[in-house]
């Protein structure tokens, strides 16, 4: 049989094919430091694995669920929202939960878009944004972020183009993977863009809260609503990556449209894991001060690491990733972490997955504990 022409159009997930690729190393013994994917090795909060495990004898736990989820989950979520952003939302028709953000990217471009419509997406940037428009047969559109911009699109030079095919477009702040922050200033001119054109934001969040003093949404921005979708997830902030636990926040129309995939495409959330999610939102401020602790410990090591290699870095970057450049006269990054990789057994992320203006960008996670990167810091 012949593959769909759509699959000629995207490649395998960079971490997909590369970590077989360490994980070979690692079965033939070399001892491996995997510093390039982030994915939590922090625990939860022991309540909400309570919560979750308290949740298997209820009568319902293991029956078909909603296709909106559980009502206590939405209201968790628009109350986590209300809390953490001063965002109101309307639980029953304005929140949406999601097996994970990442499915929202697919949910949100099958709603939307048609062939030939085109989408404004990061470069550097998370790659499926990128690869998911190719698979629902739009075209995708870069625009450029820079170390110069700190890495905020140019707006005005963004009008100036030819728009009238754009339907989304897809931002990211903490922008991943630089952990550059917005203003809020930003996000008001950003809306300002959005209407002027007709274009639906759609701002991926999951990283507010990952060394961030100042968490923000771009719902919070007046007049947003109608013109922004939010994704948001538990993974990060609650160490829950596994659970597949996400969230889409918007005007109820939008919502609505986005059921209308969700809901042909899975048959609701496992029971336990809303539970445990509920818990999970209701976590007092002690939570994030202990879990930022840790990745501002392992950031310190991190920056010390980046300088052995000689490279350049932002200390007011946010989230959990130290975007570094590398010193003038390298090597491509794809060499130099490859380089790293079989002399050093040392795994980091080149920017280039990200973009063409990750060349020349390497991308270390704090998913390491401490002592794994004062052994990698041994190595060099």
């Amino acid at each position: 049989m012949i593959p769909a022409e759509r699959l000629q159009t995207v490649k395998e997930y960079y971490f997909s094919k590369k970590l077989r690729e360490v994980r070979g190393l690692a079965a033939q013994g070399k001892p491996i430091i995997n510093m390039g994917i982030g994915s939590p090795d922090l625990k939860p909060d022991q309540q909400v694995v309570n919560a979750l495990q308290q949740s298997l004898s209820d009568p319902s736990a293991h029956q078909y669920q909603s296709y909106q989820g559980l009502p206590a989950l939405r209201e968790a979520m628009a109350s986590f929202y209300t809390e953490k952003f001063k965002v109101s939302l309307d639980a029953d028709s304005e929140v949406l939960p999601l097996m994970g953000s990442k499915e929202g990217i697919m949910h949100i471009s099958l709603a939307y878009l048609n062939p030939g419509d085109e989408v404004l997406i990061p470069d550097p940037g998370y790659p499926t944004y990128s690869s998911v428009t190719k698979l629902v047969q739009a075209e995708p559109v870069y625009y450029d972020l820079t170390e110069a911009s700190g890495w905020l699109p140019d707006l005005e030079e963004l009008a100036k183009k030819d728009l009238s095919r754009v339907k989304l477009m897809w931002v990211s702040y903490p922008h991943m993977p630089t952990g550059a922050k917005a203003s809020k200033r930003f996000f008001e001119q950003l809306i300002a863009f959005a209407k002027a054109h007709d274009i639906l934001i759609v701002n991926d969040n999951p990283y507010s809260f990952v060394l961030n003093d100042q968490p923000q949404s771009l719902l919070a921005v007046d007049g947003a609503k109608e013109m922004v979708l939010e994704l948001n997830s538990l993974s990060k902030t609650f160490n829950l990556a596994g659970w597949r636990v996400g969230m889409v926040m918007g005007a109820s129309t939008h919502i609505q449209n986005i059921l209308k995939v969700k809901s042909n495409m899975d048959s609701g959330m496992f029971y336990g894991i809303q539970k445990g999610a509920i818990q999970a939102l209701k976590s007092e401020g002690t939570w994030y001060q202990n879990m930022n602790a840790v990745y501002e410990s392992r950031r310190e090591l991190i920056w010390k690491l980046a300088d052995i290699l000689g490279c350049s870095y932002d200390k007011n970057a946010a989230g959990m990733f130290v975007w570094a450049k590398l010193p003038d006269g390298s090597p491509s990054a794809e060499k130099f972490i490859d380089d790293i990789l079989y002399e050093k057994s040392v795994f980091i992320t080149p920017g280039t997955i990200f973009g063409k203006n990750g060349a020349g960008y390497i991308r270390f996670s704090l998913c390491v504990p401490e002592e794994k990167i004062e052994e990698a810091i041994r190595r060099f």
